[in-house]
Order: structure tokens, then C-alpha cells, then sequence
């Protein structure tokens, strides 16, 4: 039986977020610890556990035929793979880091300047576009370490929410590119494998479309209904269904959750009551 191989971080939030989003397709993996590969029991899939450096040349190689991975990643080491859809988690920036103390200008700034990083290639893009000679010194790990031990002036490394940038001291200054989880395949996947992939890209999208949205149901008045339709911001139309009381109905519809706040005091206004906001597991659009 055909199987499609998927590389995934082998440890790590990503990794996390990648098991996560394979549950919610519905898909249950037979994984023990520190199994380097595992099946799916009810897909045909394969996991494959590996260094998050890793998976861009395993994916060129069709070693894996897709992969969960940084967009930063894909960036810094260029392979010859491609991207199917973005997914919305892990997101995270790459972006220069000083000293807080340091009085800064701009990129000029950095003209002749030591920068650590684990990204050389990202950097040195930056760096090139923006005309700036600088001395790069490549570092796997720990690279917010470096101002602090006189090996650099400066850093350039992943951001999410910018606190270990804040116990080391540094303070984030330029914003060289914006990243998140995609799925990305590679270019030797087979016919068959294909097919398998479509099918797990369906139920991806059906969970990414879900995130973010509520289902609502309310009571309405019926003379009220096309009123309070017209203020919510639905897919197509609101299903109605008729209540045992006399001149009502149940009024049920799909709405983001960040409108929902923004239009709750219009249809109370305009008549709506007993209102039940839940959320939305999948949405097969």
C-alpha cells in the first residue's frame, strides 16, 4: 500500500502543533517515545521525526514527500520544493537584535558591524538589498548570547514573542521577514502520492477554515428575521427554523469570532434573544 511520507520536527512546539493538526483531520498516529518514524492507523501516512534543518533537503531529495516547516527555514536554505498552503501556527519573525543601551539609526547601522546568527543566508539578503558590509559569524545555538560575550554587536534570530530577546538583554530593532508553519512537498511526489495528498490537504483546509469561527444560534421574532439576517456577516444565508412558540424561529448562522462583538448589540437591538455562540470544528466549504 502507497504511503505518503510526512517530516515533521522531532521535538518542539512544532512538533506539537503538527500532531495537533494531524488529530484534527482525523488522522490517529501509533507513535511511541522517541520513535524516529510511526504510521497513521486510519491513513496512509508516515511520519518521519527530524531535525527542523533537515526536512528542506530530505523533502529535495523526495527522502520525504511533505513536510511541516518554518517559512524561514524554506528562505534560508532555498531548496528546490514547493509550497502547498500556509497553516496558520508557529508564527514567528526574523529580525535584527542589539543591546538595549544602544542608540540606533536605522540598517545603516550596521555597516561594518558583527552579527551572530544561525540564519547567514536570510542575513546576508538583507544585507545585500540594503547595501551593508557586514562581518556574519554563523552560530547553531544560543545566538542571543553573543553581544553579551563580546562576539558580536549584534544578533539576527527568530522572534516570536520577543522575551528571551528581554532576558539577554537586546532589544528587537529590524524586522527582516515574517514566518509561520506551511506545508511544503516535494517535486518527485508520484501520481498516486498526489492523490493522497489532495485528500489530506481537504481536511487541512477544513480544519484552518473552522479556526476563528462560531456558530450561532438565536431566537428571533419572525417579522424580525430578515432584519437581523441582514446584520450578520454570513457565509451565504441564516438557516431558520420554526420555534414551538407561535411568531418565532430559531435563526442559526456561521460568524467570525472577532465580528461577533462588533455586531452582538445590533441584534439584541433589533430583537434576538436566548443567543448561543459555539464553536466550530470543522468547515467543509
Amino acid at each position: 500500500m502507497t504511503k505518503l511520507k510526512i517530516a515533521v520536527q522531532k521535538k518542539g512546539r512544532l512538533l506539537d502543533d503538527s500532531m495537533r493538526l494531524l488529530k484534527q483531520c482525523g488522522i490517529s498516529v501509533n507513535n511511541g517515545k522517541d520513535q524516529l518514524k510511526a504510521e497513521a492507523r486510519n491513513f496512509p501516512l508516515e511520519i518521519l521525526y527530524l531535525r527542523n534543518s533537515d526536512i528542506p533537503r530530505y523533502l529535495e531529495q523526495g527522502v520525504a514527500d511533505i513536510g511541516v516547516i518554518g517559512e524561514n527555514l524554506l528562505v534560508e536554505y532555498d531548496r528546490k520544493i514547493d509550497t502547498v498552503l500556509p497553516l496558520g501556527f508557529s508564527k514567528c519573525r526574523v529580525s535584527l537584535a542589539l543591546p538595549k543601551g544602544t542608540d540606533y539609526s536605522g540598517a545603516a547601522w550596521f555597516e561594518g558591524k558583527r552579527i551572530a546568527t544561525s540564519y547567514p543566508h536570510t542575513l546576508q539578503k538583507f544585507l545585500d538589498k540594503k547595501g551593508i558590509s557586514a562581518d556574519i559569524h554563523e552560530i547553531a545555538g544560543s545566538v542571543e548570547i553573543a553581544p553579551n560575550i563580546g562576539l558580536a554587536d549584534g544578533i539576527c534570530d527568530i522572534v516570536s514573542t520577543g522575551s528571551t530577546l528581554f532576558k539577554n538583554g537586546l532589544k528587537e530593532v529590524e524586522v527582516i521577514g515574517k514566518s509561520q508553519a506551511v506545508l511544503a512537498k516535494s517535486r518527485r511526489l508520484s501520481a498516486e502520492k498526489q492523490a493522497i495528498l489532495d485528500k489530506l490537504t481537504f481536511r487541512i483546509e477544513s480544519v484552518l477554515a473552522a479556526k476563528n469561527l462560531k456558530y450561532v444560534l438565536m431566537n428571533v421574532p419572525n417579522d424580525k428575521i430578515k432584519e437581523i439576517s441582514d446584520i450578520l456577516p454570513v457565509l451565504k444565508s441564516p438557516t431558520v427554523l420554526p420555534l414551538a412558540i407561535e411568531g418565532w424561529s430559531s435563526l442559526h448562522s456561521v460568524i467570525k469570532e472577532n465580528q461577533f462583538w462588533e455586531v452582538i448589540d445590533r441584534l439584541k437591538a433589533a430583537g434576538a434573544e436566548g443567543i448561543l455562540v459555539v464553536p466550530v470544528e470543522k468547515m467543509i466549504l
